[in-house]
C-alpha cells in the first residue's frame, strides 16, 4: 500500500528541527563528541580549553555567539588560521550538538579567577 506523499512529507518536515537541534544523537555518540572536543579540538585550545594554539573557549566568550554561527566555524574553520573545518568528519548535528556544548556545558565557565 503506497502512502501518499505529502503526509510523508509533513513528518519528514517534523522530524528535520530535532535533527538540527542535535537532539536524534544518541547519549553515547555526545561522549564521544564531548571526549573529541577535550581531546581533539584541546590540541590546539588547551585540554581544558583555556586556550594554547587556538584561542581559549570559556563558556562566557561562546556564549557571545550563536549557535549557528559556532557550528559553522566547526564545520568550515576559519581560513587564514590554524583552525581546520571538520565538515568531513561531523554532521551538521553534531557541529551543532558541539556548539551548544561549548556554550551551555562547557567545562570552562570562564578565565577570570574567583
Amino acid at each position: 500500500m503506497k502512502l501518499p506523499a505529502l503526509p510523508m512529507l509533513i513528518c519528514a518536515a517534523l522530524a528535520l528541527p530535532a535533527l538540527a537541534s542535535g537532539d536524534a544523537l544518541s547519549p553515547q555518540r555526545q561522549a564521544e563528541l564531548e571526549t573529541l572536543l577535550y581531546q581533539d579540538c584541546g590540541s590546539c585550545h588547551g585540554m581544558t580549553l583555556r586556550g594554547g594554539l587556538g584561542p581559549a573557549l570559556p563558556r562566557d566568550r561562546m556564549e557571545g555567539f550563536s549557535v549557528e554561527a559556532l557550528a559553522h566555524i566547526i564545520q568550515h574553520g576559519i581560513p587564514g588560521s590554524a583552525m581546520p573545518g571538520w565538515k568531513a568528519l561531523l554532521s551538521d548535528a553534531e557541529a551543532r550538538w558541539l556548539a551548544e556544548h561549548l556554550r551551555t556545558d562547557n567545562r570552562l565557565e570562564s578565565l577570570q579567577q574567583d
